[in-house]
């Protein structure tokens, strides 16, 4: 599209890092907190983008390291499952679709 004489587009960008505030316990958790299979690798990567100006012994960056390694796991899993009774893996069935893997326990990526 072009703009007209004399005005500029609208750029989305980011202020600098010297800017921008610090990120709290609370924003990772806001991020993770409603983490499913499905955007779990979309989460990590917004995690990792909002604590990677902070340094590796920051409490915060150790605690977002964390929630990324579950959001890991839970890329391979069927839900979070923090709460509540696991169905069995000796349920009828189990061996060929298990119906549960918890981000605790994630299934394996398929290699075939």
């Amino acid at each position: 599209m072009t703009e007209p004489a004399g005005h500029e587009p609208t750029r989305a960008s980011e202020p600098p890092p010297e800017v921008r505030v610090e990120p709290t316990i609370d924003d990772v958790d806001e991020l993770v907190g409603p983490a499913t299979p499905h955007f779990a690798m979309q989460l990590r990567a917004r995690v990792r983008a909002l604590v990677r100006d902070l340094p590796e012994e920051h409490p915060v960056r150790r605690y977002a390291e964390e929630k990324i390694e579950l959001l890991e796991r839970l890329a391979f899993a069927t839900s979070k499952a923090e709460e509540g009774p696991l169905e069995p893996a000796t349920r009828l069935g189990w061996e060929e679709l298990p119906s549960h893997a918890p981000a605790s326990d994630p299934q394996q990526p398929r290699t075939d």
